[in-house]
């Protein structure tokens, strides 16, 4: 028995793409909601500092804290991006075995790295 080359090419594309595109819905919605937040909070620190409304040291307190909204924002993004890779990277690993383990008749071990 041999391994057919264009069935696992399409099985990797179709669970990669699978992978991916459940991720990139969770990383969308995720990202608007984070998004939106951050855009409001940055709407009002703006119309409070403009309105003269907060002194100096206020003004940096709110300042401060929009620089820490994007700094978590942009951590939490690349946590999920290494979950999504961590993901795709099992995917293939586990078609490749599977494959392998079809054509030698017997099954490899498990393999994860990531």
């Amino acid at each position: 028995m041999e391994i057919d080359i264009n069935q696992l090419v399409t099985d990797i594309k179709n669970a990669l793409s699978e992978n991916l595109n459940k991720d990139i819905s969770t990383i969308r919605g995720f990202s608007n909601r984070q998004l939106n937040g951050i855009v409001h909070q940055t709407s009002l620190v703006a119309n409070a500092i403009a309105g003269g409304n907060v002194s100096n040291s206020t003004r940096d307190f709110f300042l401060e804290q929009l620089v820490e909204l994007a700094r978590n924002f942009v951590n939490t993004l690349v946590g999920l991006l290494i979950a999504t890779i961590e993901r795709l990277w099992n995917a293939l690993v586990d078609l490749l075995w599977k494959a392998i383990s079809k054509v030698i008749g017997s099954q490899l071990p498990v393999f994860n790295i990531l």
